[in-house]
């Protein structure tokens, strides 16, 4: 038997962060080069195959930090290749637990090729056999003047049960927070069972996003790689966000962030309807 050191007993994590009054279900990440390939995937010009690559490394990010600071962790002692040459050849620490199950939820159409990636990578961290991808059918509601007024549901594919597990809503724009009522709507009424954890997963959130997830759904913790409030006023773009949530808009009147990124779901699709 191995003496564990003490620097790997326990791993705390906590993510590099922007400050804001948003609450702690809240975390939007501090990480310059993610911003740098989050811009280029926003940039006008940007067109497939690099769209899909950028999204790719972006979601990896994303779900490495979801994973590293919301999953739970055990104590377990690896042996490695040189416990052939030594009994003092085993790693023992903290690493994530891998018999935690995990529900994705692909959202058609911009959050299918973001719920794949997390579901791969969830598939390389976990047992497998606990790791699950569901599917659901999602578009906006209009209103007469082209307003989203929320979320319809067409088609759903889930595949059991979401009692304790760790469930992943990748989704890359939060603009609204219908997808995410939608969505745990139909889980609750369809579907029953507490998760584990709710964890929604989105490249870029908006102030009216976030007011709507933390006031309806404060059991949902939120990661993304950005927060836009491009049509907020100078004086409020000059304060920590938050500060002046009331204030702060990062919608235009038919729902597109701004300085967001365009229609993605229509951009990774080359699919302008």
């Amino acid at each position: 038997m191995t003496t564990a050191d003490c620097q790997f007993t326990q791993v705390p994590y906590t993510p590099s962060e922007i400050q804001h009054h948003y609450g702690p279900k809240v975390h939007i990440l501090r990480d310059p080069l993610s911003l740098s390939l989050l811009a280029k995937l926003c940039a006008q010009g940007t067109v497939q195959p690099e769209v899909n690559r950028l999204l790719v490394e972006l979601y990896r990010v994303l779900v490495h930090e979801v994973v590293a600071a919301e999953f739970p962790r055990e104590l377990a002692s690896v042996p490695t290749r040189m416990i052939e040459a030594t009994p003092h050849g085993v790693y023992t620490g903290e690493l994530i637990a891998r018999h935690t199950p995990a529900v994705v939820v692909a959202l058609a159409r911009a959050g299918l090729l973001p719920s794949q990636v997390s579901y791969d990578f969830l598939n390389q961290v976990l047992e497998p056999a606990g790791v699950r991808q569901d599917h659901l059918a999602l578009g906006r509601t209009l209103d007469t003047d082209g307003r989203v007024t929320g979320a319809g549901l067409y088609a759903s594919k889930i595949g059991g049960g979401v009692s304790n597990a760790m469930m992943l809503i990748p989704d890359p724009m939060g603009a609204t927070g219908s997808t995410v009522s939608r969505v745990l709507r139909h889980y609750s009424q369809e579907v029953g069972g507490t998760p584990g954890k709710v964890l929604a997963v989105h490249l870029i959130v908006t102030p009216e996003y976030l007011r709507h997830v933390t006031t309806h759904h404060p059991e949902v913790s939120v990661y993304a790689l950005r927060l836009d409030r491009g049509l907020s006023s100078p004086e409020v773009l000059a304060t920590t966000p938050g500060t002046h949530w009331e204030r702060e808009r990062g919608l235009t009147e038919h729902h597109y962030i701004v300085p967001g990124g365009g229609g993605l779901g229509e951009v990774i699709n080359n699919s302008f309807v």
